[in-house]
């Protein structure tokens, strides 16, 4: 059987409006993605910790109920589980405070054998933590040496950029490794200074073979090497971006699951191809911008032609 998998932070997220808490949830950009997946029944396993607290109890809880396998997972006792506040401005977009307290012992698990039919999806400040980044590199070379497809979303927020000097060059390990960069406008800002898809390309087209760079609502662009494509996003309303990106991502994979796309195939797609891909994940994004939740709904999820 083909497998997903995703290695990422795990945290509870506490969403604020005028000042206001609104709802807590489980968060963390690869836990928002793997839920999305499991909400559809694909097999989707996740890489990460969190505490035997009742914070992880509740994250631990919510995972298996929505079809995640925890096997992976490094429950600790010496340690809380992360919290982030979520704050939403306007534009309903975030700014975020964290609150973590992790042990000394951490990501302490075996990695999962993985196979050339595979999926891994990786990002964020997480997969540049000095504490956890021998056992991401030792996973994301293995899926990279199996043939498994790689994709990796920098993630890269402004409270970072005082360490971007630092972190910049595990960054551009991680696009090396990649099959598939998606990154955004403000990703490729912050880290790159690039201003456009095509400034992004130009850049990211010497690491990686694939870039899909999204735009809020002008639109997703495609490149590869053989492939340059504008696709369109949904007008909509919007009661908070948390996980859009994050759901995109899961939109991506989910279209790669149902029409059997494996690495060797990105290459060679077409605009009819990169259409339904896009679209999918375009779908799964503006699902989630309609609640709080940062997954796409259950009943979202019933309706969807993911198979």
């Amino acid at each position: 059987m083909r497998k997903i998998y995703a290695i990422g932070e795990t945290l509870l997220d506490i969403i604020f409006r005028d000042g206001q808490p609104q709802t807590a949830k489980a968060g963390g950009s690869m836990l928002n993605s793997v839920v999305s997946l499991g909400r559809i029944s694909l097999p989707v396993s996740f890489i990460s910790e969190y505490g035997y607290d009742d914070a992880g109890n509740l994250i631990d809880n919510f995972l298996k109920e929505n079809g995640v396998d925890t096997t992976s997972v490094h429950r600790y006792q010496d340690g809380k589980t992360a919290i982030a506040l979520a704050f939403l401005d306007e534009k309903n977009d975030a700014n975020y405070s964290f609150y973590k307290n992790y042990p000394s012992k951490r990501l302490d698990i075996n990695l999962p054998s993985l196979n050339m039919r595979d999926i891994v999806l990786c990002g964020s400040f997480y997969s540049l933590s000095s504490e956890i980044r021998d056992k991401f590199v030792s996973l994301v070379q293995a899926a990279g040496e199996k043939g498994a497809i790689v994709i990796y979303d920098p993630n890269f927020r402004k409270s970072h950029l005082n360490e971007l000097e630092s972190l910049k060059p595990m960054i551009i390990e991680n696009m090396l490794m990649a099959t598939l960069v998606r990154g955004s406008d403000a990703d490729f800002m912050n880290i790159f200074g690039a201003e456009n898809s095509e400034d992004a390309w130009e850049i990211a087209g010497k690491y990686c073979s694939c870039l899909v760079y999204t735009v809020n609502t002008e639109g997703v662009f495609v490149r590869t090497s053989s492939f340059s494509g504008k696709f369109p996003v949904k007008k909509i309303e919007a009661v908070s971006t948390i996980g859009a990106g994050d759901s995109f991502n899961a939109g991506i994979i989910a279209a790669f699951y149902r029409d059997k796309i494996f690495r060797n195939d990105i290459e060679n797609l077409g605009e009819k191809e990169w259409g339904r891909v896009i679209n999918l994940a375009v779908e799964f994004a503006s699902n989630v911008c309609m609640s709080y939740d940062n997954y796409i709904s259950r009943a979202f999820a019933t309706v969807i032609q993911y198979k």
